[in-house]
């Protein structure tokens, strides 16, 4: 089990905090950005990637898993089908958090969180789309070795048989020699 975070909470309780991110995902969900307290932001980052990440799955029981922290059906359905089908690409980092100018009155630092909807970079893109080809080539290259080696073997049986029948041939051919020697040799 790991270890409570130590030092005063966001809120006044554990139960506060979690609904208090709870809310704040939901907000973030329904909006595509949201503006809060920097401290807020830090911690409301895992909870809202790892719920994207269930969200990718796609199963019933991710879904069961999402909905005992955002309570509003609405937006489990458009995480499931819209933000889950933009992400689809990535392999983490869904979120991206900016610094902001402080908040007047008692100075809290802002930030701005927001969920990254740019598609993946173009040059992530092309590598990803380089190994997925590599590894496609490596399989033809090992079934073409693979049918190499079937017509190499099928071709060095072939040749077998052949340096056999011409040994056999030669053996016929040694033996109707000795035999004719030794015909002529008793008509002398």
């Amino acid at each position: 089990m790991p270890t409570p975070k130590k030092g005063p909470r966001l809120a006044s309780s554990p139960a506060h905090e979690r609904l208090m991110l709870a809310n704040m995902a939901t907000s973030l969900f329904a909006n595509g950005r949201i503006k809060t307290t920097l401290p807020k932001a830090k911690r409301l980052r895992p909870l809202v990637e790892r719920l994207i990440s269930f969200a990718k799955r796609g199963d019933l029981h991710s879904r069961r898993r999402v909905m005992r922290v955002i309570r509003n059906k609405s937006i489990v359905h458009k995480l499931f089908t819209e933000i889950a089908e933009q992400m689809e690409q990535r392999e983490g980092g869904y979120t991206r958090i900016i610094r902001v100018a402080p908040r007047k009155g008692d100075a809290a630092p802002q930030a701005i969180i927001e969920l990254v909807t740019e598609p993946v970079s173009p040059k992530q893109a092309v590598v990803k789309e380089a190994e997925a080809a590599a590894k496609t080539a490596a399989a033809a290259d090992a079934e073409v070795s693979e049918q190499a080696v079937a017509d190499a073997s099928a071709t060095a049986t072939e040749q077998a048989v052949e340096a056999d029948k011409a040994n056999a041939e030669a053996v016929v051919a040694e033996d109707k020699a000795t035999e004719a020697e030794a015909a002529a040799a008793t008509e002398e």
